[in-house]
């Protein structure tokens, strides 16, 4: 469906046009994954802290290094860190080498939840991919990066 008829609106010019389409289709692929997140009691962003930490594959993170590698960079990475270790998925210590810095880990109730989440995201992702070729989704990737260099 063209981004007019979704908004309703008549002629717009090219660079609006991908604007609203780019804002749109991020609305729909966010209400995708927090639908997919809802059975988990976990949020798109409590996610992302998740696999940032997994990708730290054992060593821990400090509050920096998960805020820069975040996706949604506006939000606050201690309440986000403050739920998971709540949940028990993650654990938090003073650093050892400089006590004003905490380091953060997954535990392994964290990790198995990321493993039995993984086939979840993947579906969800695949579900948006199928409209696409290989080819098509490279080449997406590519304008997308090159439209959001500033």
């Amino acid at each position: 469906m063209k981004i007019e008829d979704v908004i309703k609106s008549g002629k717009m010019t090219l660079y609006k046009k991908v604007v609203m389409n780019v804002m749109y289709t991020n609305s729909i692929v966010a209400e995708n994954v927090n639908e997919a997140m809802k059975g988990y009691d976990l949020s798109p962003e409590q996610f992302n802290v998740l696999r940032i930490l997994r990708g730290q594959k054992g060593k821990p993170a400090n509050m920096c290094v998960i805020q820069e590698r975040m996706i949604a960079k506006t939000s606050n990475t201690t309440r986000l860190v403050d739920k998971l270790l709540l949940k028990g998925l993650v654990s938090r210590e003073v650093c050892a080498d400089n006590r004003r810095k905490m380091e953060i880990s997954i535990t392994q109730k964290g990790l198995d939840l990321l493993e039995e989440l993984d086939p979840v995201v993947e579906e969800n992702e695949m579900k948006f991919a199928k409209n696409l070729t290989p080819e098509e989704l490279e080449q997406l990737n590519i304008l997308l990066e090159k439209y959001r260099t500033l």
